[in-house]
């Protein structure tokens, strides 16, 4: 407990962590793409970060959901103790060479690790990997992300993908939400002894999913 990232000290005891976006009225009506906010809770519904999302107009309208972002996470106490950088990068398997990568930083400043897509021609996959960049779990998605009125699970695996530890689940939540908004509500099942720094690098990979999956969907929570 001596050596984790300040303000991550809670994640130590989560096993399930929810994230829930929370709805502008000007995006509801108009559908304008605003700033994007999250709560980041616990399995009871209690609130643990807040986080905000930092980029241009232009891109928030333009190059959605392709667009670069920086998200800064809080605690409780307004202290920023995660920041998730996504650069600008391809959103199509047929350009294999500049696929996503995610960087997450706990505390900023301090690489806690990565998300890296892989390329596959049928399924969303992704690599998890430490601040040196070595690879640790991997995410594997369904053949289709459209939900149909049910949750959406990407599995969480160990690095030969023979075993699943955990899974991301974009959560469905009914008609009315699914019809005017497009927000966001997922939920993280890793291990409860699961090293804290990748456990960030969970949530950072939570956006990312959201962002290339779900942004222009009604598949939306």
């Amino acid at each position: 407990p001596y050596n984790l990232p300040p303000g991550l000290e809670y994640l130590n005891q989560l096993d399930r962590i929810i994230i829930h976006q929370q709805v502008e009225l000007l995006e509801a009506i108009l559908g304008t793409e605003t700033t994007s906010k999250y709560e980041i809770k616990n399995h009871l519904g209690q609130r643990v970060y807040f986080a905000v999302e930092e980029n241009g107009c232009f891109d928030r309208n333009l190059c959605s959901p392709i667009r670069s972002f920086t998200i800064r996470i809080a605690d409780n106490m307004g202290r920023e103790v995660i920041t998730v950088n996504r650069p600008l990068r391809c959103n199509s398997c047929w350009f294999p060479c500049f696929l996503q990568e995610l960087e997450v930083q706990s505390p900023p400043g301090t690489i806690a690790g990565y998300v890296v897509q892989n390329w596959d021609p049928f399924l969303p996959k992704f690599t998890i990997q430490n601040e040196s960049k070595e690879d640790v779990l991997k995410i594997i998605g369904p053949y289709a992300t459209c939900g149909c009125f049910d949750d959406v699970d990407f599995e969480v695996k160990a690095l030969n993908e023979m075993s699943t530890i955990g899974k991301i689940s974009k959560y469905w939540s009914g008609f009315v939400n699914n019809v005017f908004t497009n927000t966001a509500n997922f939920g993280i099942q890793v291990p409860v002894d699961l090293d804290v720094r990748i456990k960030a690098v969970m949530i950072g990979a939570c956006f990312l999913i959201d962002l290339m999956f779900f942004e222009n969907s009604l598949d939306g929570l």
